[in-house]
């Protein structure tokens, strides 16, 4: 008994040592002052105590004698860990550098500091923010006609083109010293969600020029000559930029670009001067068709040793005006009937001179960073936002249309079926509302966001994926018909439009969720790296040395927690938030130690082949994923000041989202290559086995039903949105008639019982409605109530019809006169 008592105690010392992250000196201090305890007490014998003294001392004095250690630990380790390291391209060191680290790292890190995450507050909208999407924005989404742009013109009408350029809409990111607004993310985010969310031509045409473009290069890299002349121009609207990266051959590995130039000399205005001759065929650039002035990416030779005595120079960027001869622009693709301007550039032997660089020969060969750099920003707001907004106005259309579409008697959205749907678009509509306004926030806060940007771009595009899914669904042949009275259409043709661009998304988890933040955002990995750069062998060993252990000693303090919080539910972990959130801060700490640990084996056992892993790296990146949009949803929960009748909702996204986290751990743990290493993984991962489960139906049919009425909760969720009832905008004609649908229920089923009763008949409401009526089961008012709800329902749920010539707009000449006559009508 005592000697099971000694192997308790010391176990748990080392546990405690292990949990707290102590230092290797505090451990040994602690276990010998145990074996101190019993040896005083003479327990629980002399022979276990010896044996004890000498396995401490053999263990303790070679990693407290930091000569000793380094010589025969850290020295053998740093050969291994170098030869099993691959070496780091420049393109990913250049990705690597180019963002800054946020709150990801912190769940990397096992032990989230939650205090400091939530009580930050998150930025709002100035009163100048706030007006611009009261007037111009408002007034910008009135002129929309969604249908006369993508059927009928196939782009914006001349007078929606006027007013972008004249409010600025161009120039949000641009400060206003160049005639730029000079926006806050936060502001950027709103303007593209409540756009988008009318429209996703106008969304892109009003993106683009605000996220990886011409005026955000020229900000951080321009000359003051190009800054000075460019961002004036695009500000008011006298340019249009479009930016070439993608070419025939290269998409998603884009510096691997065909596009060339070779520094020569050539004639420009009449004289002879040292400039660059480009070939190049780009595709897929948005707002090419329209646009003055075009960005482009390509590779830079100086075969003759113009500019230096490199001759692969490598990615280089430059500016060129739309009438540069030789450079072919104006044709157009046509993505999935999503009209917005998009199509090919190509220039065949393009002379342009050396000021045509984007900031100059300063930055000849720095074009991927540069592009890098911009990406991540760009990347965390243009299409989360765009997304958001979106899905945003099919959640408010969807639960309004549930309520006001009846089957059986009874609204749809009351079935069982239609109600999974509708929970799963209200949570994760919150949940990509979440995260956009977290990784625009970190924009604010002066972030390069390049691991949130990648999982909000990835994740916002395939929740709203689901959400316009669940919505094409639940409004069945209504949502299939296309027409003006068709809200939905359009976006689900465009769906998969945004989860191909700006990083296709099964790039983006496969390999840069994870695989860009497990070296960036892990406590150590990117330090280690970096101590193999040091030329000084002492000083490298002395480095490393320091970082290995510390490393070790995370690994070995994560393993722990994750196993004693898993065992205790995290009972005891430290956390904020009331009776209802702190139970979810203590699973996202328990989840945040076990991805720590179990993002330290992957890479240990994998090494540099991590990389060709996707399926490990993905479902890792899942789990870093999740637990971030959790730690975004809990922060705009507080920052909402907790209000209870969101609580139903904030419930299902974070338990579908944990639920995703087990599912991704597992996947992990199961085809982890050591078989006999699997049931320690499962033990320090799941010690109670895998305990989280979906959000059961209860909890949806909660949510579902806080879509079907009018409420704060409601409004919280689709803020932001465009909602008027002009004519033309079905969704917010809804929004009008959903109070009197729900006034006019109980008289339907007055009107129905008096039916099945015997007190009217009938086979058409009119008469049914005037039989009671007349019989008095219905006032003047009611009667009247049920006229009005049942007419506007009627067009609510009317679908379109055309003459075939009007479906050929634009191929017949009879369809040319309806066009010219439908936009005429419109206008």
């Amino acid at each position: 008994m005592s000697l099971l008592l000694f192997i308790l105690a010391l176990l748990v010392v080392s546990l405690a040592c292990a949990y707290f992250k102590t230092a290797i000196a505090s451990w040994t201090g602690a276990v010998a002052l145990t074996l101190l305890a019993f040896t005083i007490a003479g327990q629980p014998g002399w022979l276990s105590l010896g044996l004890a003294w000498l396995a401490l001392i053999a263990i303790a004095l070679p990693l407290n004698h930091r000569p000793w250690r380094r010589q025969f630990i850290t020295a053998p380790v740093l050969k291994s860990f170098a030869k099993m390291t691959p070496q780091i391209s420049e393109t990913e060191r250049v990705a690597l550098e180019a963002g800054t680290v946020g709150f990801e790292g912190e769940l990397f890190s096992g032990r989230p500091r939650w205090n400091r995450f939530i009580k930050k507050p998150l930025p709002e909208l100035s009163v100048e923010e706030q007006a611009f999407l009261d007037g111009p924005v408002e007034e910008l989404c009135d002129m929309v006609d969604e249908w006369e742009v993508s059927h009928y013109r196939a782009g914006l009408p001349d007078d929606v083109w006027e007013h972008l350029k004249k409010h600025g809409f161009f120039a949000m990111i641009i400060p206003k010293q160049y005639g730029g607004l000079g926006f806050s993310a936060t502001a950027h985010r709103a303007v593209l969600e409540k756009v988008a969310g009318i429209s996703s031509t106008v969304g892109s045409v009003v993106a683009v020029p605000n996220s990886l473009g011409p005026a955000e290069l020229l900000m951080h890299y321009g000359t003051q000559d190009q800054k000075d002349h460019y961002l004036p121009r695009l500000a008011d609207g006298r340019e249009i930029p479009c930016f070439g990266l993608t070419s025939t051959t290269a998409g998603s590995d884009a510096t691997s670009i065909a596009d060339h130039g070779v520094v020569c000399k050539g004639e420009w205005n009449g004289e002879e001067v040292t400039g660059i001759r480009l070939n190049f065929e780009k595709r897929y650039i948005t707002l090419a068709p329209v646009a003055t002035v075009v960005g482009l990416a390509f590779r830079l030779y100086d075969p003759d040793g113009l500019l230096g005595e490199t001759e692969d120079i490598g990615i280089t960027l430059a500016l060129l005006p739309r009438d540069t001869p030789g450079m072919e622009i104006g044709r157009r693709h046509f993505p999935l009937n999503n009209p917005f301007p998009n199509g090919p550039i190509i220039g065949k032997d393009v002379f342009i001179p050396l000021d045509y660089l984007l900031g100059g020969t300063e930055y000849i060969g720095q074009g991927w960073r540069m592009l890098v750099e911009c990406l991540s920003v760009g990347r965390a707001i243009s299409l989360p936002s765009s997304a958001t907004g979106g899905s945003k106005s099919a959640a408010l259309a969807t639960g309004a249309y549930a309520r006001i579409r009846k089957q059986f008697n009874m609204p749809i959205g009351r079935f069982e079926g239609v109600e999974e749907a509708l929970a799963r678009i209200a949570g994760y509509t919150y949940g990509m509302s979440a995260l956009s306004r977290l990784t625009a926030s970190a924009v604010d806060d002066g972030e390069k966001p390049s691991v949130p940007g990648a999982i909000a771009k990835y994740w916002a595009t395939e929740m709203s994926r689901e959400v316009i899914k669940d919505a094409m669904d639940i409004h069945g042949g209504k949502g299939i018909i296309l027409g003006p009275k068709n809200y939905l259409g359009r976006a689900w043709q465009g769906a998969p439009i945004w989860i191909t661009v700006e990083g296709a998304n099964i790039l983006t988890r496969s390999l840069m969720i994870f695989g860009q933040g497990a070296i960036r955002c892990h406590p150590y990995v990117l330090k280690e790296l970096e101590a193999l750069q040091i030329d000084d062998e002492e000083e490298r060993l002395h480095a490393f040395d320091k970082l290995l252990f510390s490393h070790i000693g995370h690994s070995i303090s994560c393993a722990v927690r994750s196993f004693v919080l898993g065992l205790s539910f995290a009972r005891f972990a430290a956390v904020p938030g009331d009776r209802k959130t702190r139970k979810y801060y203590r699973k996202l700490t328990r989840y945040s130690a076990g991805f720590a640990f179990l993002a330290d084996i992957a890479m240990l056992t994998y090494g540099g082949k991590l990389k060709q892993k996707e399926k490990i790296s993905g479902r890792l990146g899942d789990v870093l994923s999740q637990l971030y949009i959790c730690s975004a949803m809990l922060r705009r929960f507080e920052h909402d000041a907790r209000p209870a009748a969101d609580q139903a909702i904030l419930a299902w996204a974070f338990h579908d989202a944990v639920y995703k986290i087990q599912r991704a751990m597992r996947g992990v743990i199961d085809n982890y290559p050591l078989a006999w290493a699997r049931p320690f993984l499962r033990m320090v991962i799941f010690p109670l086995g895998r305990v989280e489960r979906m959000p059961n139906d209860r909890l949806g049919h909660k949510v579902a039903t806080l879509l079907l009425s009018p409420s704060e909760t409601r409004s919280r969720l689709t803020r932001g949105i465009y909602t008027s009832d002009r004519k033309g905008h079905p969704i917010g004609v809804m929004e009008r008639l959903l109070p009197d649908v729900i006034a006019a229920e109980p008289l339907e089923r007055k009107l129905l019982k008096a039916l099945r009763t015997g007190q009217i008949d009938g086979h058409d409401f009119d008469s049914q409605l005037e039989q009671a009526h007349q019989k008095g089961l219905l006032s003047d008012s009611e009667a009247e109530l049920l006229k009005d709800v049942r007419r506007r329902s009627l067009e609510i749920i009317a679908v379109d019809d055309f003459e075939l010539a009007e479906i050929q707009a634009g191929l017949t000449d009879e369809g040319d006169r309806i066009r010219d006559q439908k936009a005429a009508e419109a206008a």
